[in-house]
């Protein structure tokens, strides 16, 4: 068995300051470059740590230090020591931290989850969201291995999925054969599940919200007559904006062996409703009777 490498690394930023430390003249490049850290450093220590105690300062210079090396990190350079202290010293450190907190920004505006509320929109709760993801992203210890590119870059991919999934949960509503769902709060993988789970009965109906009494009458329909499950699905898929037709099919081959299984089963109808009310229509589902 092949087993894949691990490397361990500084931050970038720690990478630059040495390797500038060992040029020949060092001194005035040196003793700008710490000034500007300094004077970040302080910024950071009133904005989100305390510039009053050695306590905040020194988180204040751990979350600068990630920052830039972000910066760094995710610029259009190669990485090497010699080059990334070139492009340092040539954008000076207080643009490469800017950088580094606009990705930080912008990543803070994608979505961290498929549950949406109200609460999110929240510009307290924003601000909040934002500090917590500078602090787990950009801390940065100089006598420890540093990993906050990569999971900036794992935190990435996992919002812009999450974004496709909320997109095409959106769209789905939209489409709804009772008309458009215009509820604020979204759950958007039970959306897009419950349409999937509909679209087996092959009837044009685009299903993204539902209750106990439909879920009945769907296992009922779909176990008296065997349904055209695939062509059904074609439909939808058809139906979709090509940019969710993945992440439908995914699902779909998902739910194949597991829920469509479960509705095609001998099991009683009440277990299966319940089955799937708490596995797959989370909050996407009305109370239709008790």
């Amino acid at each position: 068995m092949k087993l894949a490498p691990f490397t361990t690394r500084r931050a970038s930023l720690v990478s630059a300051l040495e390797t500038l430390a060992q040029r020949a003249n060092p001194d005035e490049a040196a003793h700008s470059l710490l000034h500007e850290l300094a004077g970040i450093t302080v910024l950071v220590a009133c904005k989100f740590t305390n510039d009053r105690t050695a306590d905040g300062l020194l988180e204040a210079f751990y979350l600068t230090l990630g920052c830039v090396s972000l910066g760094i990190a995710q610029a259009d350079i190669p990485h090497e020591e010699e080059a990334e202290l070139a492009f340092l010293l040539q954008h000076d450190a207080e643009k490469v931290f800017q950088a580094g907190f606009r990705h930080i920004r912008e990543l803070a505006g994608l979505p961290g989850h498929t549950l949406i509320s109200d609460f999110d929109k929240d510009p307290v709760i924003q601000q909040r969201n934002l500090k917590a993801l500078f602090v787990a992203l950009c801390r940065a210890d100089p006598g420890a291995a540093w990993t906050g590119d990569e999971t900036y870059r794992n935190e990435l991919r996992v919002r812009r999925d999450n974004q496709i999934i909320l997109d095409c949960a959106k769209w789905l509503r939209k489409q709804h054969y009772a008309g458009p769902i215009k509820s604020a709060e979204l759950d958007a993988n039970a959306v897009i599940d419950i349409a999937i789970m509909f679209a087996i009965l092959h009837d044009g109906r685009i299903v993204a919200r539902t209750g106990q009494r439909e879920i009945e009458n769907l296992i009922r329909r779909a176990r008296a007559t065997p349904p055209d499950i695939e062509a059904g699905w074609n439909a939808l898929l058809a139906s979709a904006p090509p940019n969710y037709q993945a992440l439908l099919q995914a699902r779909m081959d998902e739910l194949r062996n597991t829920l469509v299984k479960k509705i095609l089963s001998k099991t009683t109808v009440k277990t299966v409703v319940v089955h799937i009310q708490r596995n797959f229509a989370g909050d996407e589902q009305e109370v239709d009777y008790a």
